[in-house]
Parts: C-alpha cells; sequence; structure tokens
C-alpha cells in the first residue's frame, strides 16, 4: 500500500463531473478518481473548514466513530474493477468496512486518517503529470483555492 494525499476536487469539463485528485505521499504518480457531488461537497467543505450548520453525513459518521470508541485507522483503496474504485475503512484494530472512496476520503479527512492505495491500483489508474504540465497541476492548485463547495450543488 502507498500512502497518498487529497490534493483537492474540481469539476470536468465538459460532462461537469467532479473528481478528486489523490497525490502519492513519497512519489509521482496521482490518482484520479470521478465521484458524485454530494462528495465532492463534503471533501471540499472540509479542506476550505466550512462548518454546516448541521452535521453532514460524514461528520455524523466522524461522531459515532468517536462516541463507540472505535477511530478510524485508515482508509485503502483497495481494487479497481470494470472502472470502478473499491475502498474498506479499517476501523479500531481489526474491523474493515466496505465503502465508496469518495466516501472514505471524506471521513478520512474528518479525523485525520491516513488515505492508502495497492499498488495495483496505482499501477493501473495512477498517472505521472510530465513537468511540462506542472503548471496545470498549479492552475488546478489555484482552482481549488478560488472554488466553493456550493459549485458541487446539482
Amino acid at each position: 500500500m502507498r500512502e497518498l494525499s487529497v490534493v483537492g476536487v474540481r469539476v470536468e469539463l465538459p460532462s461537469n463531473q467532479p473528481i478528486v485528485l489523490l497525490r502519492e505521499v513519497d512519489g509521482d504518480r496521482y490518482l484520479p478518481i470521478w465521484i458524485g457531488a454530494v462528495e465532492a461537497t463534503a471533501i471540499a467543505y472540509e479542506q476550505q473548514g466550512v462548518k454546516p450548520a448541521r452535521p453532514l453525513t460524514h461528520d455524523l459518521l466522524r461522531d459515532i466513530l468517536t462516541a463507540l470508541e472505535a477511530p478510524l485507522t485508515a482508509v485503502e483503496i483497495t481494487e479497481l474493477k470494470d472502472n470502478v474504485f473499491y475502498a474498506d475503512l479499517l476501523i479500531g484494530e481489526d474491523v474493515r468496512v466496505s465503502a465508496r472512496p469518495s466516501d472514505s476520503i471524506a471521513l478520512a479527512l474528518r479525523v485525520g486518517a491516513p488515505i492508502r492505495c495497492a499498488e495495483q491500483v496505482l499501477t493501473e489508474a495512477g498517472i505521472v503529470i510530465p513537468d511540462e504540465q506542472e503548471d496545470e497541476v498549479e492552475k488546478f492548485r489555484e482552482f481549488l483555492d478560488q472554488v466553493r463547495p456550493e459549485d458541487f450543488a446539482g
């Protein structure tokens, strides 16, 4: 497993489909995952420090895990099958729960849990951005600084 960090979310044009972009902590590969608008909003809210008046689903799950003293120890993106990513939540010492990567990432950001990815998934779906395209990544980061969670609303 390789550790990933969340670069951010954006809307892919012209389809208006949100994606979350992850990057290897100790590597050069990026992992783009197409996600739903609700999950994109949840990830963007957390990255931007937006605190809604009432808890979102991912906040609720965080609070339940805390109340049950069952910490989320890690998120693992385990598989890519038929263009669908699969992930597991690792809870406590020995509980593994299947979950969508988008929900898993939103929860991991809320609790500070590491996000890891199977090497096979990174080999299959990871992309290396050549140096001449690094300015595109910088533009993406600038976009992330300006985007609002409301931009992902249906």
